[in-house]
C-alpha cells in the first residue's frame, strides 16, 4: 500500500519543516505532494531544501499566483499515485501521528472515504463562532444528504485514490470541503469518521479560513444537492 500526502501551503515557513519531519516518521511506503500556492514568504525556499534532501519521495509543485487552498488540492490531485490519498494541513492544529488511524477504516476495507472528525475526538482554543459554524454546516450535510457527520469541514479527508481521482471538482478556496463531500455522498460513498485531536490557531498565528467562508460553504452545499 503506498499513502500520498498532498500538503497544501500558503505562507507557512515557520511549521512547514516540523510538519514534515512528523509526517516522514509515518510507517508507510508514502509520497509527500507539497503544493505551493505561491508563498511570498521564505517557504518556497524551505520546500525547495525538503525536495533536494528527500528526493525519492517529496514531489513540489508550485502556482505562479496564489489561487487557494481548493486549487492546490487539486494540483496534488492530478499528481497523486498513491492507493490511498490524504490531505495534510501544513500547519499543525492536526497531528500527523493520526494519520494511520484516519486511513485504517480504508485500509481494512470498510470504506472508501474517512474523515478525522475533532467533534469525535479533541477540540482545543476553537472561538465559539467557528464551533457553532462547524456544527451547523455538520448539520447541513446531515439533513441535505442522509448521512450523520459530525465534521464536514475538517482538514483530515482521505480517500481511495480512483474514487477521488473520478470526482470532478471545481473549487478554489477552502470551499473545497463542502464541494468534496456533496459530490461524494451523491455518488453514494459512505464516509467514516474517526476521532482526532485539534488545536486550533488564532489569524495572528497564521490561521487563513475566516467567515466569509462560512457562508460559502453554505451556498455549496445547497449548491450540490440540486445541481450538478
Amino acid at each position: 500500500m503506498k499513502l500520498s500526502i498532498i500538503i497544501p501551503i500558503y505562507n507557512e515557513e515557520k511549521l512547514i519543516k516540523e510538519v514534515l519531519r512528523r509526517v516522514r516518521q509515518l510507517p508507510f511506503d508514502k509520497e509527500i505532494i507539497l503544493v505551493d500556492d505561491a508563498s511570498i514568504d521564505g517557504t518556497h525556499k524551505i520546500l525547495e531544501q525538503e525536495v533536494a534532501e528527500h528526493p525519492g519521495n517529496t514531489i513540489l509543485l508550485t502556482h505562479k499566483h496564489n489561487r487557494g487552498k481548493g486549487a492546490s488540492i487539486r494540483t496534488g490531485l492530478q499528481h497523486a499515485t498513491g492507493d490511498i490519498i490524504i490531505i495534510q494541513d501544513a500547519d499543525l492544529e492536526y497531528n500527523p501521528e493520526e494519520i494511520p488511524a484516519v486511513i485504517k477504516p480504508i485500509l481494512e476495507g470498510k470504506t472508501n472515504v474517512a474523515y478525522g472528525s475533532r467533534f469525535l475526538g479533541e477540540v482545543k482554543r476553537m472561538r465559539l463562532p467557528n464551533l457553532i459554524a462547524n456544527k451547523i454546516l455538520a448539520l447541513l450535510v446531515s439533513v441535505l444528504y442522509g448521512q450523520r457527520i459530525t465534521d464536514e469541514a475538517t482538514a483530515y479527508k482521505a480517500f481511495r485514490r480512483e474514487v477521488i481521482q473520478q470526482i470532478e471538482l471545481k473549487c478554489t478556496g477552502f470551499e473545497f470541503c463542502p464541494e468534496v463531500t456533496a459530490k461524494l455522498l451523491r455518488k453514494g460513498e459512505k464516509i467514516i469518521e474517526v476521532p482526532v485531536t485539534f488545536t486550533a490557531r488564532t489569524f495572528w498565528e497564521g490561521k487563513k479560513i475566516g467567515w466569509r467562508d462560512f457562508f460559502i460553504a453554505l451556498y455549496t452545499l445547497i449548491k450540490y444537492r440540486f445541481f450538478r
